[in-house]
């Protein structure tokens, strides 16, 4: 591999949509190298599913993979039972074993779906941290203070706030940075709230005589809810194994000034060109790129055309007003009036009784009950819209 990787166009690829790299002169002199790098990205198996902000740095991944360089994906088994403490204003509950094993299996199954399977070394960190033992941690934990550690800002607003902070919270980072000498990554990849560990592992391979790798931060995606970044303790995910239809129409709900962000991180696409498109043919581009992704062209075509006759058909506003409520079951009946949909039970039920109300399309009577898990469209007659968003 050759120093091609620095052309314009290639240099444009890695670093689309970063929000920071440190630095970027050290980047351009390790690619200068003429050598495959160890592009480094390490995900806790904490939820069963991979959703689209993860898809932020696989994609990144997949792009450096595009010019040559290898791999190295970490699953941390080992400090999932921990739980990274980054943007948390409290401890993460300890997961089982059982559980862990369980979600690194579906991350596995998942994360090939963006990545070349044949360039991407898979790890489990427990592999080279189990090893170490209580003196290899204590030894570990020697090069750090508690000082260093209260610097970081979620720490520092928690003890500010009297809020708990566990000892193994403050292991984290240090066994986060060890998989980096452990690998000897040349490039690690996270999100904005990663800073603190990411710049861990650099230290830590400085002290230990490595070369100190390249940090590269991608912004956090904000979910459908449009305001918390994208997680499934929030419920405002896009996950890479919803069904088509249901991928699309999440799409379709996301805040329309959140298009250009969703843009440039999860497409190709080409962010001013879609800026001036209208919102709803930016949403539905955006949904059959990203359903594409997962379920190929066919379903693309097929869930944009089920979508457009269940609403565009039905003339659906541009403006629809939202009501956000919990997640799980409710009766209808209840959401038509504590919604507005309805002045009371009374005027919902002769509104399911006349048979004006529709859930996505379809009629419903008054004993129908909805599981709100994803957002749904309400109709009530011809012209009263209400888009339902469980959070």
């Amino acid at each position: 591999m050759s120093a091609v990787n620095l052309s314009p166009e290639n240099w444009s690829k890695i670093t689309r949509g970063c929000a920071e790299i440190i630095s970027e002169q050290e980047l351009r002199a390790k690619l200068e190298k003429g050598r495959p790098l160890k592009i480094k990205l390490g995900v806790d198996p904490t939820a069963p599913d991979l959703h689209l902000g993860h898809l932020v740095v696989l994609r990144k991944l997949r792009a450096f993979q595009d010019l040559g360089h290898q791999i190295e994906f970490i699953i941390g088994d080992f400090t999932a039972r921990i739980g990274d403490p980054s943007g948390r204003s409290e401890t993460r509950p300890a997961l089982e074993p059982e559980q862990v094993a369980a979600n690194a299996q579906t991350y596995q199954e998942q994360v090939f779906r963006v990545l070349d399977h044949q360039k991407t070394q898979l790890h489990f960190n427990s592999r080279w941290l189990e090893p170490l033992g209580v003196k290899g941690i204590f030894d570990l934990q020697r090069r750090t203070s508690v000082a260093q550690m209260l610097r970081r800002a979620d720490f520092a607003k928690r003890f500010e706030d009297e809020e708990p902070i566990s000892l193994l919270e403050l292991v984290y980072p240090v066994l986060q940075g060890y998989d980096s000498i452990a690998i000897q990554a040349d490039l690690e990849l996270g999100g904005t709230d990663q800073k603190f560990n990411l710049l861990m592992g650099r230290e830590l391979q400085l002290e230990k005589g490595q070369e100190p790798q390249v940090v590269m931060m991608m912004p956090l995606l904000e979910g459908l809810d449009g305001v918390k970044k994208m997680s499934k303790s929030y419920g405002n995910t896009v996950a890479f194994n919803d069904p088509p239809n249901e991928m699309f129409g999440k799409t379709m709900s996301i805040p329309d000034a959140l298009m250009p962000k969703y843009f440039e991180l999860l497409t190709d696409l080409d962010v001013a060109t879609a800026a001036k498109m209208h919102p709803r043919e930016a949403k539905a581009l955006l949904g059959k790129t990203i359903v594409e992704m997962f379920h190929g062209a066919p379903a693309a075509e097929a869930a944009a055309a089920e979508f457009d006759r269940v609403f565009s058909k039905k003339q659906v506003p541009d403006q629809i007003p939202e009501f956000k409520t919990v997640r799980g079951k409710c009766l209808l009946i209840d959401l038509l009036a504590v919604s507005g949909l309805a002045s009371s039970k009374k005027e919902a039920r002769r509104l399911l009784d006349q048979g004006a109300v529709e859930v996505d399309g379809k009629r419903r009577t008054e004993k129908d009950t909805l599981d709100l898990q994803v957002p749904v469209l309400i109709q009530v007659g011809k012209r009263r819209f209400m888009r339902v968003i469980p959070t």
